[in-house]
């Protein structure tokens, strides 16, 4: 490589220590400025939580709300409950009752529905006793008079009331419901010895309001028919 003989020398020709520092001035970089630390952001409330904390609570709605009519809640309450089935005058009584509807409202309501018809305690007793009795269509039920007059008190059908409707069963379709239920339950004692079979069809038939005499009767008489030995009764 020739040197140019017209190029000027450089200053720190001849000094070793002020070509280096002239060397290291020209490669070294300017100092970066040191950012100055920052204090970090919080995260952003989610939005959701924000809008609880900014919205103002819900209005009571009962509060604004007017109270009801105790007339018109009891009227309410009376056809909800006869929708679909009848109900006697006691049922009903108790059901505005247990609503706390006064009295005086609770009485009112329940004449004028006597006296359209919609409330009628004969109809209902009638109407119970054939679903229930003898002559009703499910062959578990079948009650006796004397279990159809509990069931009837319990509902607060009058007593007299009871009466009239109880006299009209048959007593012959008493005991055919009765024999009616030992024969459907004669499978069930089929492997016990006929005392116990007798005293668990005699149970049935008392607990659905057969009476003794009655009960012991049809259960002999559908035991011989069975083929099984006659246990005299009381």
């Amino acid at each position: 490589m020739t040197l140019h003989e017209d190029r000027p020398p450089p200053d720190w020709l001849g000094d070793v220590s002020d070509g280096v520092d002239a060397w290291t001035r020209r490669s070294s970089a300017p100092d970066t400025p040191t950012a100055e630390p920052t204090t970090a952001e919080p995260a952003p409330e989610p939005r959701a939580r924000a809008r609880r904390r900014s919205s103002p609570p819900p209005p009571d709605r009962a509060a604004q709300v007017p109270d009801a009519d105790p007339e018109a809640v009891a009227r309410k309450i009376l056809l909800d409950q006869l929708t679909g089935q009848a109900r006697s005058r006691q049922e009903l009584a108790d059901k505005l009752a247990a609503k706390l509807v006064p009295d005086d409202v609770a009485t009112q309501l329940l004449d004028r529905f006597e006296e359209v018809g919609l409330i009628d305690d004969d109809a209902f007793a009638r109407a119970w006793i054939a679903s229930r009795g003898s002559a009703g269509s499910g062959s578990g039920r079948r009650l006796a008079k004397r279990a159809l007059a509990q069931e009837l008190h319990r509902k607060g059908i009058d007593r007299e009331v009871a009466r009239e409707a109880l006299d009209e069963i048959d007593p012959a379709d008493e005991e055919a419901a009765a024999r009616s239920l030992v024969r459907a339950k004669l499978s069930s004692v089929a492997r016990v010895d006929d005392v116990k079979a007798t005293r668990r069809l005699v149970g049935m038939l008392a607990r659905k309001g057969y009476g003794a005499g009655l009960a012991f009767a049809v259960v002999n008489d559908e035991l011989a028919a069975a083929g099984r030995a006659e246990i005299p009764g009381d």
